[in-house]
């Protein structure tokens, strides 16, 4: 069948296979037993294996699929179907292990829609539990700033907390589609954060004009969240940024708690390609 990626060598379509997708050239990447391919090219890699490493993997995984972060789900659902016609190509960019990705997808087919969906992410681990998720959609491990897809070929296109790569993301996304950008909000998980720092500050929020895209929307999520064992408290950290550059105190300070419960805030960008 014909795929939304396109060769990451030469830039043809790529036609997918059931062990492997090839383009015309000759080029041909295999598809892992989980149902994921290959796409980053070796001399783009920045290390022996980048993103997200088994244990973060699996810590998403987890928390996410316990549906700590439903009321988010729900509102990039709703902005997906409303947002979309009746046959509609979508990415996920740095998609982590699906659990966006998937949930965006069967919306969309409930809404009685024919989507065509991918999914990348630069963690070839996390790309493993994303592609066992939604068989249906596709996954690559690939990098946002060299997105393996087409000029114009994207109608949708989410970045749920991954980074900003605005001039691939122009690229990819016809004139008219809608791109929408989750970030955390200035006291995402500040309840968390009092247990882990002495002095924790708020997350800055802003409003930024992006070259090429059109503000349509800001739509703020947010709840209370309340995690009953120290296995989900562990997992969330594991999660966030501050897993990396938490003093030791702190850390130890979680480790010891058995609950914990904390606001989730987030706002989601909603954009307009414009041209």
């Amino acid at each position: 069948m014909n795929s939304l990626f396109c060769c990451p060598l030469c830039g043809a379509a790529l036609t997918r296979e059931e062990h492997a997708y090839r383009c015309p050239s000759g080029h041909s990447y295999d598809i892992a037993k989980e149902g994921h391919t290959y796409l980053l090219p070796v001399n783009k890699k920045h290390s022996l294996a980048p993103g997200d490493d088994q244990g973060m993997a699996r810590a998403r995984w987890d928390f996410l699929s316990k549906g700590y972060y439903a009321p988010l789900l729900n509102t990039l659902c709703h902005l997906s179907v409303s947002h979309t016609g009746p046959a509609p190509s979508v990415l996920d960019a740095g998609c982590g292990e699906g659990w966006y990705t998937a949930g965006v997808y069967r919306a969309l087919l409930d809404a009685g829609k024919s989507p065509r969906m991918a999914g990348i992410d630069i963690s070839k681990f996390i790309l493993r539990s994303a592609a066992k998720r939604e068989k249906r959609v596709e996954f690559a491990v690939a990098s946002s700033y060299r997105l393996p897809l087409a000029d114009g070929s994207i109608d949708l296109l989410l970045d749920c907390f991954s980074p900003l790569a605005l001039e691939e993301f122009r690229r990819v996304l016809r004139p008219g589609g809608t791109f929408l950008y989750v970030v955390p909000a200035a006291d995402h998980l500040w309840e968390l954060k009092q247990v882990l720092y002495d002095r924790p500050y708020p997350n800055e929020e802003k409003e930024t004009p992006y070259e090429g895209f059109a503000y349509e929307s800001i739509l703020p999520v947010e709840d209370t969240i309340a995690l009953a064992c120290r296995e989900d408290i562990q997992n969330l950290f594991q999660m966030t940024p501050y897993y990396w550059k938490t003093p030791r105190s702190g850390a130890e300070r979680l480790a010891s708690l058995d609950t914990l419960t904390t606001r989730i805030a987030f706002r989601v960008h909603v954009f307009r390609r414009e041209g």
